[in-house]
């Protein structure tokens, strides 16, 4: 049965979910009524890079661009290296890829070339921090998973190159993942490319600044490249992440604007106003998430529904639109839903039945009972933030059949 959809929002997780499902989809009215119609060269450039992940994949595209039809093939993995539009930054197409890595035929290992850092799309410093721990998680095991950055290349020509290595699980391991813990340290990076390095050590100084208030443990390092591992364009940025005791990574980024054309009017980005958004940003981030940050929600809820059958947990802040929608594609593919549910109500409840199984139990120790009473006010008082969502689903059991077992 084809699936068919109107227009061109959400382009990725309509080619992910069908090719794991193996269901044809048919897009229809791409940009019809724009000056520009059609697909763009970065969507195009995405359908070639998927069309190197499998085997026996079909797509047809009208005349005109506007209308796509889409028959999946089998996902075989294996070395493969690709040359990214620089319309866009190698996130909008690694992204694309961490859906699919575990379900390949063989172990997954992919050379992207093109614009590593960029201000529309996530940096590959940002999917390194963010991503790999939620796969790590569901995986089981972090070997054989690897994400190294080569060369950097910021817009508007490129020249980065990064690579990408994932091992293929015959299938996924449930994840109870409830509890957020307390941030314990804060670590990032400071890149600089083609530009002088005092540039990136001006944007620790001002990010430390801000975050020692907070935290004593604090460290950024400086990733500054030369001749060619610096790409062919300027630019430089600060990405920051929070760890917390429990393993969960938060992170955030800024970067700098990418140089303009000859002759257009050129907007100079300030180091010390950068850092700044990027540390505001990560404080708005660490205010919202719950065991994973905005940009890990959609991941965590696609390996929650390809897992076992079996219940997985996740504590998330308020849902983005993009992972919204990716939780109504996930029910119209593989008719899965989840149950979301404030969890803000839950701890009471379990708060409330603890106390009634204290109460049956008579203890001759009353020093005890203060100090656990007063380790019970202690927690109360915790601020955690924006209000927390429990997502629970029970995986469909995908097993990967494609993977070879000798």
């Amino acid at each position: 049965m084809t699936l068919q959809f109107d227009g061109c929002a959400y382009f990725r997780q309509r080619l992910v979910l069908s090719t794991l499902s193996c269901t044809p989809i048919k897009i229809k009215n791409i940009r019809s009524q724009e000056n520009e119609p059609g697909l763009r060269d970065s969507e195009i450039n995405l359908l070639h890079l998927l069309e190197k992940l499998t085997n026996g994949s079909k797509v047809e595209i009208n005349a005109t661009g506007t209308s796509l039809y889409y028959v999946p093939g089998a996902l075989i993995g294996g070395t493969i290296e690709h040359q990214c539009s620089l319309q866009r930054g190698i996130g909008y197409f690694l992204e694309l890829v961490l859906y699919m890595a575990p379900f390949m035929k063989t172990a997954l290992e992919l050379r992207l070339q093109g614009v590593t850092n960029d201000r529309d799309d996530p940096s590959v410093d940002l999917i390194k921090y963010s991503a790999l721990p939620v796969m790590k998680r569901f995986l089981g095991s972090d070997d054989g998973l690897e994400l190294k950055i080569n060369k950097r290349g910021a817009k508007p020509n490129g020249g980065g190159e990064i690579l990408f290595r994932c091992p293929t699980k015959m299938k996924l391991r449930p994840c109870q993942w409830t509890d957020t813990g307390k941030i314990k340290r804060i670590r990032g990076v400071a890149y600089a490319m083609r530009v002088s390095p005092s540039l990136a050590n001006r944007l620790i100084e001002t990010a430390k600044g801000l975050l020692l208030k907070f935290l004593p443990d604090v460290y950024i390092y400086v990733d500054h490249q030369k001749g060619s591992n610096a790409g062919l364009s300027p630019g430089y940025g600060l990405t920051l992440a929070a760890e917390t005791k429990n393993g969960s990574v938060i992170a955030a980024e800024s970067c700098s604007i990418p140089r303009a054309e000859e002759g257009s009017a050129t907007t100079i980005t300030i180091p010390e106003e950068l850092a700044k958004e990027a540390v505001h940003k990560l404080l708005d981030e660490i205010y919202k998430a719950g065991v994973v940050d905005s940009f890990g929600q959609a991941l965590s809820f696609h390996f929650m529904a390809l897992n076992q059958a079996d219940v997985s947990k996740v504590i998330t802040g308020p849902l983005n639109p993009y992972s919204m929608q990716y939780l109504r594609y996930l029910k119209q593919f593989f008719q899965i839903m989840f149950k979301i549910e404030n969890a803000q109500e839950i701890p009471r409840v379990k708060n409330e039945k603890m106390e009634e199984d204290e109460e049956e139990d008579t203890d001759d120790n009353e020093d005890g009972e203060e100090m656990r009473g007063s380790d019970d006010d202690e927690d109360d008082e915790l601020k955690t933030g924006s209000p927390k969502v429990l997502l629970t689903a029970i995986g469909i059991g995908y097993h990967n059949l494609t993977k070879t077992l000798i």
